[in-house]
């Protein structure tokens, strides 16, 4: 990984490297649903005014990664991570993993005690690091979204 990349808080200036660098990732596997389009046009109110937090990948001041911390109602968790998106270009190169901790050091700077995740399994490398990251899987939770497969935990105070 490149010692150029570095993580900064969301701003207007990535509102459509947001939105375009999780579309990549959700149109080349499944289909945009409603909760896509809601959180990717409207970033602002639907995770930031909400508590939630969005993190910006930048290698050379270019935007090749994001993820959100959303604030949740789900019971048992106080964030969920979501909208994880990393530029083809620049994939294996560690940005994911970088992104997936700044998010978790985020929550735990918040006062979360345990956050949440949801993917589908065929998106392996996506698993994999969640899996180095140190979620585990768990059943039984809901998802307003058709794709997901796979519910994951962290719990913070481990």
């Amino acid at each position: 990984m490149s010692e150029l990349t570095k993580i900064v808080p969301f701003s207007e200036a990535y509102r459509s490297a947001f939105k375009t660098l999780n579309e990549e990732w959700i149109t080349k596997y499944f289909k945009m649903e409603e909760m896509d389009r809601i959180s990717l046009n409207h970033p602002k109110e639907y995770i930031l005014d909400k508590g939630g937090y969005i993190a910006v990948a930048l290698l050379n001041e270019e935007p090749v990664g994001v993820c959100a911390l959303i604030k949740t109602t789900h019971k048992g968790f106080d964030y969920e991570l979501a909208k994880m998106g990393v530029s083809p270009k620049t994939q294996g190169k560690g940005i994911g993993k970088l992104l997936g901790n700044h998010i978790i050091e985020k929550a735990k700077s918040l006062g979360a005690k345990k956050i949440f995740l949801e993917s589908n399994r065929v998106l392996k490398p996506a698993i994999g690091l969640y899996r180095k990251l140190g979620f585990t899987e768990i059943v039984g939770a809901t998802s307003p979204y058709e794709r997901s497969d796979i519910q994951m935990e962290l719990d913070l105070l481990a």
